[in-house]
């Protein structure tokens, strides 16, 4: 049985352009796929936020047209209070790598807010890279890469082949022109090889240890790849 450490946004809210904040969090299917694949093969997880806040799930993630109607949206509500992991996270600060087999960050705006400059998250990826433990980045999560740039302006991730949530998808959800900065700008000045699947549709890459995925409908494949690695 592997131990699998979940970092996870620990706000609730994403400060646009105008200032105003947008309740946010992170997006359920992102935690909820994964989450039933590891479980499901049998495997701990371990939740992280910063501070050991106990994690907001994102409200427009749990409506129905999300969720392929009436009934998924019961099924990851439900999934989500049988996930007692949630409500008991450890500090994000005290996390020791070593104790896990890999690691793997759920997305949803929040991310963009607090990880996308939190210094302990980090270093956490940077260690999780070099180590080649199976590290996992999905949808908006990526912002989490923003935080390993170095006092020289690089990254160990420059170079290497990702992807997240795209300025297309950013755009049709309705918020591209609403933002501070948009996922995939920043990602490429970061000097990552971004890459952009067809919007909404599954898409993963995987470059040594490093597995990212495009939007929500990637979560679960990305299980799927990590569950390959463990």
């Amino acid at each position: 049985m592997a131990k699998i450490l979940f970092v996870m946004t620990g706000v609730d809210y994403w400060t646009l352009a105008d200032g105003s904040k947008h309740p946010t969090g992170y997006w359920a299917e992102e935690f909820a796929a994964p989450y039933e694949a590891f479980t499901g093969a049998g495997h701990e997880i371990v939740v992280a936020t910063p501070g050991g806040v106990t994690p907001a799930v994102d409200r427009a993630s749990l409506a129905a047209d999300v969720n392929g109607g009436p009934e998924g949206a019961e099924k990851i509500a439900a999934l989500l209070k049988r996930a007692t992991e949630l409500a008991s996270p450890i500090r994000l600060e005290d996390v020791a790598l070593g104790d896990y087999d890999a690691v793997y960050y759920p997305g949803g705006h929040g991310p963009m807010e607090d990880l996308a400059v939190n210094a302990d998250s980090g270093r956490l990826l940077t260690d999780a890279l070099a180590s080649g433990k199976p590290l996992g980045v999905v949808c908006h999560a990526p912002a989490a890469l923003l935080a390993t740039t170095g006092a020289d302006g690089s990254s160990p991730f420059a170079g290497y082949r990702i992807t997240g949530f795209t300025n297309a998808e950013e755009t049709q959800a309705g918020w591209a022109d609403k933002a501070k900065w948009l996922l995939q700008d920043r990602l490429e000045a970061l000097g990552a090889d971004f890459r952009v699947g067809e919007p909404w549709a599954p898409h993963i890459e995987v470059d040594r240890n490093l597995y990212t995925g495009q939007n929500p409908a990637s979560s679960a494949p990305l299980a799927t790849e990590l569950l390959k690695a463990l």
